[in-house]
C-alpha cells in the first residue's frame, strides 16, 4: 500500500492528529458510521436523564461492554502514532474516541475530546469514581447477571462500550455513594457539549502544529470536524485518511480512502526513516 502524496504533505512538518472510531477498528471496537457498519442509534444526554427506564438499559449493556473495551488492545495505527510522536513528528492526538487505546498504545500527549469509559461522574455533586469500582456495586446488586448474559452468545460492543443485550429489565443500577444522586459515564453524550477547556487545548494543539492529520473520522459531528474548518482557515494543511467519504473531503490536501492501520503503519515507516537520514 503505498500514499507518496501524504507523505510528501506531512514530511519535514510536525503534525497535531485527530482520530476517530475507524483508528480502532483493527483492535475488534467496530465505527459507527464506516462502510461495514451496522445501523446504530446511540442515547442521546435527553434520553439518559430524563428516563429511568433508558439508564437501566444503559447501565445494564454497558455492565457488560466496559469489560470488553478495558480487555480490547491497541493496533498498529495506535502504535505508529506513538513512534511518530517519539521521533517528534506527532505533537499529540485529538481523539473523539473514549477507549483510551492511544494511551495503552504509547502516545503521551492525548485530548481525549469525549471523555473515557473508564471514569464515571454524579451530576449532581461531582463526584467521580472508576469505572471498575462502579463495577463491583454493579455485580453486587446484580448477581449473575454478566454470566447470564454471555451464555446467551457473542457480545457486540459499541464505541461508546455499550453491548447489545436484550435482557435489561431486571437489572438494578445504583446511585451516586456520596449523595445518591445520577451516575453517568464521563463521556460526552450526543447532545451534549464539549468542555471549553478541553476544546481550546485542542485548537491550541492544532495552532502549534505545521498539519493537521484525521484518521479514521468521518467528521460527521461537529465536535472534530471544527478543527478540520480550524487548520483550513487558518492556512495548516490538511491530510485525511478515512474508509469512505467524510464531511471535511473538500477541505483536504490530500485524501486517502483506506483503513487506517497500514496506511499509518507506512507513514511512520517513512517519516522516522526521513528524519533520521536528515540528522545523520
Amino acid at each position: 500500500m503505498d500514499a507518496p502524496e501524504l507523505v510528501a504533505l506531512l514530511a519535514g512538518r510536525r503534525v497535531a492528529v485527530l482520530t476517530g472510531a475507524g483508528v480502532s477498528t483493527d483492535s475488534g471496537i467496530p465505527d459507527y458510521r464506516g462502510p461495514d457498519s451496522p445501523p446504530a442509534n446511540p442515547m442521546t444526554i435527553r434520553q439518559f436523564t430524563s428516563s429511568r427506564e433508558y439508564r437501566q438499559r444503559y447501565w445494564a449493556r454497558n455492565h457488560l461492554g466496559w469489560r470488553h473495551m478495558a480487555a480490547t488492545e491497541p493496533n498498529a495505527g495506535h502504535r505508529a502514532l506513538a513512534a511518530l510522536e517519539r521521533a517528534d513528528v506527532v505533537t499529540g492526538v485529538i481523539t473523539q474516541n473514549v477507549d483510551l487505546l492511544h494511551t495503552k498504545g504509547g502516545s503521551r500527549t492525548v485530548i481525549n475530546l469525549h471523555g473515557t469509559y473508564a471514569q464515571v461522574v454524579c451530576l449532581d455533586c461531582g463526584h467521580s469514581m472508576s469505572r471498575a469500582a462502579l463495577a463491583e456495586l454493579l455485580e453486587a446488586a446484580n448477581p449473575g447477571f454478566t454470566e447470564r448474559a454471555e451464555r446467551v452468545g457473542g457480545l457486540a460492543v459499541a464505541p461508546d462500550a455499550d453491548a447489545v443485550v436484550a435482557d435489561t429489565g431486571s437489572f438494578r443500577f445504583v446511585d451516586c455513594p456520596a449523595c445518591g444522586g445520577m451516575l453517568k459515564p464521563d463521556i460526552v453524550y450526543f447532545g451534549e457539549s464539549v468542555a471549553k477547556e478541553v476544546v481550546d487545548q485542542a485548537y491550541s494543539l492544532v495552532d502549534t502544529s505545521d498539519a493537521l492529520l484525521v484518521a479514521g473520522s468521518s467528521l460527521t459531528v461537529f465536535s472534530g470536524y471544527r478543527f478540520v474548518r480550524h487548520a483550513a482557515a487558518h492556512g495548516i494543511p490538511v491530510a485525511i485518511v478515512n474508509r469512505g467519504p467524510t464531511r471535511g473531503d473538500d477541505l483536504a490536501d490530500v485524501k486517502v480512502d483506506a483503513g487506517c492501520s497500514p496506511i499509518l503503519a507506512l507513514l511512520a515507516d517513512e517519516l522516522i526513516l526521513r528524519c533520521r537520514s536528515t540528522s545523520s
